[in-house]
């Protein structure tokens, strides 16, 4: 099973603060060009995040990998 280091831990800490941030700003505000762009940001963060997750081999049938 994979673990994460120190770091990795905080950066993904920072992210997931990051992410709601945006979210938070997107809901606050009425100016589209600004929603799409918070989103987008929010988007790209959360594909980083998710990409970055230690993945366990023992969660994946063998057929799949």
């Amino acid at each position: 099973m994979a673990t994460r280091t120190h770091g990795q831990n905080d950066a993904l800490s920072s992210l997931t603060t990051t992410i709601g941030a945006l979210n938070l700003a997107k809901e606050s505000t009425d100016v589209t060009p600004a929603k799409t762009a918070f989103t987008s940001a929010s988007a790209l963060l959360t594909t980083i995040k998710v990409g970055s997750l230690p993945v366990s081999v023992d969660r994946f049938p063998a057929n799949v990998l």
